[in-house]
């Protein structure tokens, strides 16, 4: 019994939140970029088959909104599922005011 695989889909805003946290820690450690890097790809490409496995967000206007949340690091990763897509919105540090960012 093959399980479904759900497509995965960055919003420009959340590739840009990616650019400038590269950014930002390259200049100080260019390996320590690359690790987070593929940390958070691990950790996204996750959800092609497990979708729903990121927690649901406390903030009462991201839960209705569908948002779910995978912790990679001290970075967020915020996402809903629509259909077979799983669509990135944002991915944030942790220590960040976020909601209005939403």
């Amino acid at each position: 019994m093959s399980s479904k695989i759900y497509r995965i889909q960055y919003l420009s805003v959340a590739n840009r939140d990616l650019i400038e946290i590269m950014d930002y820690i390259k200049a100080v450690n260019p390996v320590a970029a690359l690790e987070l890097l593929d940390k958070i790809d691990v950790s996204v490409s996750r959800l092609a088959t497990m979708p729903h496995s990121g927690k649901t967000p406390d903030d009462a206007r991201l839960k209705a909104m569908g948002y779910k949340i995978i912790v990679v690091g001290n970075y967020l990763v915020f996402y809903v599922v629509i259909g077979n897509k799983v669509e990135i919105r944002r991915v944030l540090h942790g220590k960040r005011n976020y909601s209005f960012l939403l």
